[in-house]
């Protein structure tokens, strides 16, 4: 068994200075903290994997393709592969755990 505590995860990732955090790899999944301040740009592009988003905490909004949605803690957000999403108009920063199938390359 691998068993992560949150608060490790964010100090982590505070630490290494990036908005992603990998904390799991195994080859059909990867897993990882990704955080963005409030009114921050998302700089990612579209991803040869699946994705999953957990919203820990904070309150955004998310454009996948042409759909847009707000974003706040509880949801849940599938993005298929290859499919351009982005988090903006952040007002509150975002807390997001992030899982990729297969592990993200």
């Amino acid at each position: 068994m691998q068993a992560f505590s949150l608060p490790d995860l964010l100090a982590t990732r505070s630490a290494s200075g990036k908005l992603y955090h990998e904390f799991l790899r195994v080859p059909a999944l990867s897993a990882g903290i990704y955080e963005l301040a409030a009114g921050a740009s998302d700089p990612q592009k579209p991803h040869d994997q699946d994705e999953v988003y957990y919203v820990i905490r904070g309150r955004g909004h998310l454009r996948v393709a042409d759909e847009e949605r707000p974003v706040q803690p509880g949801d849940t957000i599938y993005v298929a592969a290859h499919v351009p999403h982005k988090f903006h108009t952040v007002v509150e920063e975002l807390t997001l755990l992030v899982f990729f199938a297969p592990a993200e390359r």
